[in-house]
């Protein structure tokens, strides 16, 4: 049942395009609208039933501890897996984390407000009988470079650094997959996720999710600054609660 899945979310990154903000406080814990970004992201997770949070971190991530523990006030369970001294990258996180994610996972960018259907995700990567699932959106260059070749309901090509004509989609910030997708990566060594994609997509074991709703985020000022934005109209209409 997708509902007894975890969700990794990866908030290891040093956040450099928001600094000096981030010199002090973490990512996850920089304020929108009044609350810490991941207050939102447990909001959003809690009401499509994932409260099983797996928090992979790095940079000042015992703030996070501090502040939201073992996520019980939060009614959510939240682990945390700490980068070593050395950075292994997105799917090197994963990799390390994957003894507290188990067989099947979700997996969030630590930036990303993704107000979308989970369940549905959840029940379409199910169906696919595919290793993993990458959720992706008509972008055409709009909000960030297009790095996805999405045609006829499948992903022909993902690649952030070579483009080519046909990639008018992007990586939309929530991925879904089994833990044999990480199989033929090292352990202990520097993984970057997308790498991980690029391989399943070319073993046709990368199922693909179209989202019309456009994606959200804090990663750089803009994007703090329209989320922020955003979350107060929405507040002040009784669209988020607490």
């Amino acid at each position: 049942m997708f509902s007894d899945f975890p969700i990794a979310i990866l908030a290891g990154g040093l956040a450099t395009r928001l600094r000096p903000i981030t010199e002090k406080i973490p990512k996850l814990l920089i304020e929108v609208a009044d609350k810490p970004f991941l207050s939102h992201q447990i909001r959003l997770l809690k009401a499509a039933g994932l409260t099983r949070l797996v928090l992979c971190v790095g940079h000042l991530g015992e703030k996070i501890v501090e502040r939201y523990g073992d996520g019980a006030a939060w009614g959510v369970k939240i682990d945390y897996v700490f980068d070593g001294p050395k950075l292994l990258g997105t799917g090197g996180a994963l990799i390390g984390a994957l003894p507290k994610l188990g067989e099947t996972f979700y997996v969030l960018y630590g930036d990303s407000y993704l107000p979308i259907d989970y369940r549905a995700a959840g029940d379409f990567f199910l169906r696919s009988g595919r290793a993993g699932l990458m959720t992706v959106f008509e972008n055409h260059g709009r909000f960030d470079s297009s790095n996805v070749w999405f045609e006829e309901g499948e992903i022909r090509l993902y690649d952030k650094k070579n483009k080519v004509p046909q990639m008018h989609h992007i990586d939309y910030g929530l991925g879904i997959f089994h833990a044999n997708a990480f199989d033929a990566f090292p352990r202990d060594a520097v993984v970057d996720l997308a790498a991980v994609q690029k391989s399943l997509v070319e073993h046709h074991q990368l199922a693909g999710l179209e989202i019309k709703q456009r994606f959200y985020e804090i990663g750089s000022p803009e994007g703090l600054k329209e989320l922020d934005t955003l979350l107060r109209v929405d507040s002040s209409r009784g669209a988020i609660p607490g």
